[in-house]
């Protein structure tokens, strides 16, 4: 197992709810992988604590191994001998002491899916028992939508009762040095960052890889590798129709970000399509953007869908595609087209997102000259399309980046490039409350020319980032 990294605001919502003097019930859901578990295991490491992970097993083979884990922590030898035919009698057992403990109940769902009455069993034993003593009940789960119909929902049995909930994210970039250290070079990192996108299981399997190929190869093209299926094993687990989905992602992956375009793609009607799509957003494998200028964004009429998840991304775009050469054993073909298109497929999108969130540190570090509260992407006016966009409201100004992800220093030139773009989309009628002098900011993954260094010493309204 590798290092745990960040999660420092998880863990500390967790610390708090352990700190107080009543019961608490906390809910840590998100997509498998992400590290959930290991967030427990690192929290609970110094605490009395009971950690169950249900299975897919029948609720009584799920209890007769709850009440073995009970057993085992009362030291009641008589518990472990004797059967049980509620959970009343064992979760009694095992908070009779009176001492603060915390009980992880892990992939909580398999349990709601083995019997849809035991999140209204829970709700029983939390109201009359688990609420009045010294516990810490943790319900955590991969499956995104049952967590969220048997626990979150407003119509859950247990709506209401949670102190705390958690939704499990992907680690940032910039917390991946912490993952590689023998690891000096930025661009071996994003490109990295690139495939394995902040979930550290996926992490974990690049490690000792040498380059990103290699472990691409090793790691994903090879068929004995639990990647290789990920995304079948992913969709299967949260929605029936695995073979729309596929289609869907797969158009979305070629380049159809439109709904239209999606649906033509997929020979189907637009209002067919938009369920399918609200499900994947839902489960945080589509995200639909709009202009960072769109005050309304679940109106605008401009979102364009892309793949959230950097791992879903590169499967759907290199390697479902070539299912046909890796089935056959044809894995150094595969691995060609890859490297082709790597960089300009896959690597440049990701470095995008990287340059969006270190714009969000340069206002928070004051190497901005403003904060700005909403950064993004822009397109519109006159086919101008920007990379990154930040904007204040109150402040009524924006900045604009344009990302290299080059392997050679950024020039001048392309400075120009990126004023005369924003000269463009300035005449929008979406820019009219930034109106003061906007900031120009450079990204670059190589450094920047001595000439353009030079020339932004002599400007205020350029920032130039590597």
């Amino acid at each position: 197992m590798g290092p745990f990294v960040d999660r420092v605001e998880e863990l500390a919502t967790l610390e708090e709810q352990y700190a107080e003097s009543q019961a608490a019930l906390v809910v840590i859901y998100g997509r498998r992988r992400v590290g959930k578990t290991a967030l427990i295991t690192e929290f609970v490491r110094d605490k009395r604590a009971l950690y169950f992970l249900a299975t897919e097993e029948s609720e009584e083979q799920n209890r007769v191994a709850f009440q073995k884990q009970v057993a085992a922590l009362t030291g009641d030898d008589l518990l472990g001998q004797i059967s049980v035919d509620n959970w009343d009698i064992l979760f009694d057992r095992l908070t009779q002491s009176g001492e603060r403990l915390v009980i992880a109940l892990d992939e909580f769902q398999y349990l709601g899916k083995a019997n849809p009455a035991f999140p209204s069993v829970f709700q029983r034993l939390w109201d009359t028992m688990l609420s009045k003593r010294n516990v810490m009940v943790i319900l955590c789960g991969s499956l995104i939508s049952l967590m969220e119909s048997q626990v979150l929902s407003y119509s859950s049995p247990l709506y209401g009762r949670r102190t705390a909930q958690i939704r499990m994210r992907q680690i940032p970039f910039r917390f991946y040095g912490d993952f590689f250290p023998a690891k000096t070079g930025y661009r071996e990192l994003v490109e990295l960052y690139s495939v394995t996108g902040g979930v550290p299981k996926y992490i974990e399997s690049f490690k000792d890889t040498g380059d990103v190929y290699r472990g691409i190869e090793r790691s994903v093209l090879n068929s004995n590798s639990y990647l290789y299926d990920e995304p079948n094993f992913l969709l299967s687990k949260e929605v029936s129709e695995v073979g729309t989905y596929f289609s869907i992602l797969r158009a979305v992956a070629a380049g159809n970000r439109k709904s239209g375009q999606i649906a033509a793609a997929l020979n189907v009607k637009q209002t067919g399509l938009s369920k399918y799509l609200k499900v994947l957003e839902g489960l945080d494998v589509l995200d639909r953007t709009v202009p960072v200028t769109e005050a309304n964004p679940e109106k605008s009429k401009k979102g364009l869908y892309r793949i959230k998840d950097n791992y879903l991304r590169f499967w759907f775009r290199f390697v479902f595609p070539q299912m046909g050469l890796l089935e056959t054993g044809r894995r150094a073909e595969a691995l060609k087209t890859i490297k082709r298109n790597f960089i300009d497929g896959q690597v440049s999108y990701a470095y995008e997102d990287v340059c969006r969130d270190r714009l969000w540190d340069a206002g928070a570090g004051g190497a901005l000259s403003f904060m700005p509260e909403r950064v993004g992407a822009w397109w519109g006016a006159r086919d101008v399309e920007l990379d990154v966009v930040g904007l204040s409201v109150d402040a009524g100004r924006a900045a604009f980046g344009e990302c290299k992800f080059w392997s050679k220093p950024v020039g001048a030139n392309v400075l120009a490039h990126l004023e005369e773009q924003v000269q463009k989309a300035l005449s929008d009628p979406a820019f009219q409350r930034f109106g003061k002098a906007p900031v120009y900011v450079l990204f670059s993954v190589s450094g920047f020319s001595d000439d353009l260094r030079a020339l932004a010493r002599t400007r205020e309204d350029v920032l130039l980032l590597e």
